[in-house]
């Protein structure tokens, strides 16, 4: 692909005992006669860490170093101040991260790129999963995946597949199993990679998964190697506990539409997989909280049959009373458990629902955690489930953590009732509660986490530790857990000549394997601890997960690796740093639409949009912007996409304010927006919120205007007036005019060769004691417009560049500011983050963005009163 040549590909990985290790290798060629960039594009898993990379270039190699966060950016802040750095790993999907890496080589050079990473495999549904992206983008001459297994306890079964394995492909994947061995390879050639016979393209695009598990004689199974060891338990044929669980549902506003239908086929699915001996009950939570039944009810036929009828009737009214719902719940089933309605030996689970932030009744995040915390008492889990981007990631995982539950975002995909029932499968059949698993104190050391509040059937719990003698060559352990009829109580023993047998075999082994296992453990449960801690204690996990991290070279979000490239023909060194689930946003790929740029508005955004998703205020198409962005004061973003970054300013300006959006003297068009506040000022806030309450679009060439308000459409071509409302769906057509209204939605609007438009309607709760219906707008094929095109957005049709230098600490600690070099002039700016619509409507992704303060003053031409007009024409 442009004179660059992928002629090598492998994908090596080694797994032992469950913990693997995954290199992968591509060789390139520059066949060009002059120096070109090479790019190494690779996914993995985000449960992994990195631990290695390097490059060698003609012999030459380049290695990764891996330093603390903070050392490695500031070593490199001034290049990064300047856009000079690459940021080499992003939040790609919902398993994976993409590592990124590239570099200009001379013509016929060589590049090898190496990079090495580690993760656990964890025990789902009662097979270890092991997944590898496979995109190598062209034709890879010698293209090879090998796995190898080894696994004391032998190997039952072993699988292998590919989403982009066709069945020509199917005989090329080879695996074979026996005892404690497995392998699996996949080495297709040139003409088996292609899409067709004569066809360039590749075929090779998508997951390569493998499952296997192992044998299990007893219920667990400890291994000793070199002073440290790891013990697995899993038992198998135990009798199921009953469970009580209860589902706290979100049915705000926001949830309409799509997400409360994908809730309601989740729920009715899950209501066919609970069992006769279960307890249950719906809570649902708008503004007000609703709940099914008023206690917890046993899952007989006749029950699940009326449970069918209320989930579908299912629907959702109000805004987000979060704290109401969750300890509604909590009270039911601690009044279950006291009033002995249900089962002594059965388990509970809680399972909350939300796609929002809290806004009514108890809204402080902090608060809501303390309630929970103290009302559960470390009684059961609960498990947090975030539908969407609007949610508040980081409260819903510190309040599942600290209440022995975990949190899990659900993407707001057409599959999200899949995923919906697929968290609830993980958990619906709790086999032990309470299980501890006790070693002896004056032997062991730096012990990852050893009990659990519920064993389910098919997962594994997985302990390691260090000895305090690292020569001991034995251990003993006592486990015990409650089951559905009585206690589990027995003792394990085993010793490290048994575990060098069980070896024996072993020829790949990397000698290590246990130490790293127990450091790659005790990393993510610091990690994850440290999520929900503060203070002191939060100090003491991070500065332990740093130290480790750096011992074992594992790139974590603690760490950085530092990726130095050849000096010569502009390469820029670039750092790998551990993306977190909370702030995932992927700017390259918010960047990637070349001819796409977009303004919205939308309300605060702790504020629920109720009955209509919130949508994007405008889309401007044009050679240069790739997006912008109107927020409710309203906010502009405007992306730099050279820069890989963004800048962005307020409008503060008094309702009844009309600004001049686009003005385009060439087409005719103009574009502006009357200004609306709340229903009653904000006494509270310095700045008053405004959002878009009347937009003008006109076409002087045709002497036609529109007029659109959130109650009524007027449409003035020369002296003709026709009016319509938001109830209408209709289709008007006149001489270079056409005009289609879709019902409470929004309507399409072309006016002869120029740019069209959508116009879309946001409606609140009426009852909202604040916020008032606003509009949006789309701009679609503004290319159309001329290079004249001016306005507050229209000026940033045209190529704009800026500098940044000097980074220091500002006011509020987490937002550093800078100075701007921008149009000649010198800004004193700040970095923020401001919400994009475009890729989620209703809950936005956080853009990092430099913050201009002033109204725009220095970024805008001339000042912002200049974009203040008399009327809407």
């Amino acid at each position: 692909v442009n004179g660059i040549e992928i002629y090598s590909m492998k994908i090596d990985s080694k797994v032992t005992s469950r913990f693997a290790h995954n290199v992968i290798t591509s060789r390139a060629v520059n066949r060009g006669n002059v120096h070109k960039e090479v790019f190494f594009d690779v996914e993995l898993p985000k449960t992994a860490f990195i631990t290695n990379f390097s490059m060698t270039i003609d012999g030459v190699t380049y290695p990764g170093t891996i330093k603390e966060k903070e050392v490695a950016k500031q070593q490199y802040e001034k290049a990064v101040s300047r856009g000079q750095t690459a940021g080499l790993v992003k939040a790609s999907g919902r398993k994976t991260e993409k590592f990124t890496v590239s570099v200009n080589v001379a013509a016929a050079s060589k590049v090898t790129f190496e990079l090495t990473y580690e993760e656990l495999l964890k025990r789902q549904f009662g097979k270890y999963e092991m997944f590898i992206k496979v995109k190598p983008k062209q034709l890879v001459k010698d293209f090879e995946i090998e796995v190898n297994i080894f696994e004391p306890q032998g190997i039952t079964e072993l699988e292998a597949e590919g989403t982009f394995i066709t069945n020509d492909l199917q005989n090329i994947i080879k695996k074979t199993f026996s005892e404690k061995k497995g392998h699996v390879s996949f080495k297709p050639t040139l003409d088996q990679q292609r899409t067709c016979a004569n066809c360039s393209q590749s075929v090779l695009d998508g997951d390569f998964i493998l499952r296997y598990d192992v044998k299990r004689i007893t219920p667990d199974n400890l291994q000793i190697v070199n002073g440290y060891f790891v013990h697995f338990f899993a038992p198998t044929n135990l009798p199921k506990l009953p469970k009580n669980v209860i589902f706290v549902i979100d049915i705000s506003g926001s949830m309409s539409g799509r997400e409360i239908e994908q809730t309601r086929e989740a729920l009715l699915k899950i209501l066919d997989d609970i069992k006769e001996d279960d307890f249950f009950n719906f809570i649902l939570f708008g503004s007000e909280v609703h709940t099914w039944k008023e206690t917890l009810i046993k899952a007989t036929p006749e029950n699940l049959d009326e449970a069918r009828k209320f989930v579908r009737g299912i629907d959702t009214e109000g805004m987000t009373n979060l704290h109401g719902g969750i300890m509604r719940g909590i009270d039911m089933l601690n009044a279950a458990h006291e009033g002995k309605l249900v089962p002594k030996r059965s388990a509970s689970i809680i399972i909350m629902l939300t796609d929002g932030q809290p806004n009514v009744g108890v809204s402080n995040t902090q608060d809501i955690q303390a309630h929970v915390k103290k009302a559960i008492e470390g009684k059961y889990p609960l498990y947090n489930l975030g539908f969407g981007y609007g949610v508040d990631y980081s409260f819903l995982e510190k309040m599942a953590l600290e209440n022995k539950g975990v949190a899990r975002r659900i993407y707001p995909d057409a599959d999200a009732a899949l995923q919906l029932q697929g968290f609830y499968d993980e958990v619906s059949n709790p086999m032990l509660m309470d299980v501890e698993l006790n070693y002896p104190e004056n032997e062991i050391s730096d012990l990852t986490k050893n009990s659990f509040k519920h064993f389910y059937d098919g997962s594994e719990i997985v302990v390691a530790g260090r000895f305090i003698d690292n020569s001991q060559n034995s251990l003993s352990v006592d486990v015990r857990g409650e089951g559905a009829n009585d206690a589990l109580s027995y003792t394990t023993q085993q010793d490290a000549e048994q575990t060098a047998k069980a070896f024996q075999e072993q020829e790949y082994i990397f000698g290590d394997y246990i130490e790293r296992l127990w450091a790659y453990l005790t990393i993510e449960q610091l990690l994850e601890k440290r999520i929900a801690a503060t203070g002191e204690e939060k100090e003491n996990l991070t500065a332990e997960a740093l130290d480790l991290s750096l011992k074992y070279k594992f790139v974590t979000p603690l760490t950085s690796m530092v990726v130095t490239k050849p000096e010569d023909y502009n390469n820029q060194d670039g750092i790998a740093d551990k993306p977190t689930e909370v702030l995932t946003t992927d700017l390259k790929n918010l960047l990637s639409k070349p001819r796409m740029c977009m303004v919205y508005a939308k309300l605060h955004f702790i504020v629920k949009l109720i009955s209509i998703k919130l949508s994007s205020l405008l889309i401007l198409t044009s050679k240069y912007c790739k997006f912008k962005i109107i927020d409710g004061d309203p906010h502009f973003i405007i992306s730099v996409p050279q820069k890989e970054d963004a800048i962005c300013f307020n409008i503060n300006e008094n309702p009844g304010a009309v600004l001049n959006l686009i003005n385009d003297p060439v087409t005719g068009i103009t574009v502006k927006g009357e200004l609306i506040g709340d229903k009653r000022a904000n006494s509270s806030a310095k700045i008053q919120n405004t959002y878009f309450g009347k937009l003008g679009i006109a076409n002087k060439l045709l002497d036609l205007k529109l007029t659109v308000t959130p109650e009524k459409i007027t449409v003035q071509n020369g002296n003709e007036k026709t009016g319509f409302t938001w109830l209408d769906s209709v289709t008007l057509q006149q001489a270079g005019l056409t005009l289609r209204i879709n019902k409470k939605k929004n309507l399409v609007l072309s006016m002869g060769s120029g740019a069209s438009f959508v116009v879309v309607l946001h409606q609140v709760w009426k009852k909202h004691p604040l916020h008032q219906d606003f509009l949006g707008l789309y701009t679609l094929e503004s290319a159309k417009l001329s290079e004249q095109t001016h306005g507050l957005l229209g000026q940033f049709f045209h190529p704009i560049d800026f500098t940044i230098l000097e980074i220091h600490p500002g006011s509020d600690p987490k937002k550093p500011d800078a100075t701007m070099v921008v149009k000649n002039n010198e800004l004193t700016v700040t970095r923020g983050w401001q919400k994009d619509y475009r890729s989620d409507p209703e809950h936005g992704v956080d853009i990092p963005c430099w913050f201009v303060h002033n109204n725009g003053a220095g970024l805008i031409d001339g000042v912002h009163t200049d974009y203040i007009v008399s009327s809407l024409f």
